[in-house]
């Protein structure tokens, strides 16, 4: 779907694309070329992407928090948008499951850090 997308995506005048859960099945190096490519995308058009993977998360430019709530009969959604820091944290609790260590949290930095790299030279993460 991402290949399909960014090919209709460069013939038309589509400025967002969307992508929700785009990530699903897959993890480790293609999770990390998925990111790059929707980085890529992200260059000329804006990308909204709802992902679980650290990977992809990394690359994001703007990073929002989607919680779900209910209480009652009533579920309510709230989007939050992270600072630098938060989004850290947020990757650190992809990363990590429950237990939130000064590792994790220095892994996804580097993850941040990397991303940041990436996009300032244009070029992918991995070879």
């Amino acid at each position: 779907m991402l290949a399909i997308k960014a090919i209709m995506a460069k013939a038309s005048d589509v400025d967002t694309l969307i992508f929700d859960e785009i990530d699903t099945g897959i993890s480790g190096q293609t999770a990390q070329k998925i990111a790059e490519k929707l980085s890529m995308i992200a260059s000329s058009r804006q990308v909204i992407c709802i992902s679980h993977l650290p990977q992809i998360v990394s690359m994001a430019d703007h990073h929002f928090l989607i919680q779900k709530t209910s209480q009652e009969n009533q579920t309510r959604t709230s989007i939050i948008p992270l600072s630098d820091e938060e989004s850290v944290h947020e990757i650190a609790r992809l990363l990590s499951g429950r237990e939130m260590t000064e590792v994790v949290l220095e892994n996804a930095r580097a993850m941040k850090q990397q991303a940041k790299q990436a996009k300032n030279l244009g070029k992918p993460l991995q070879k």
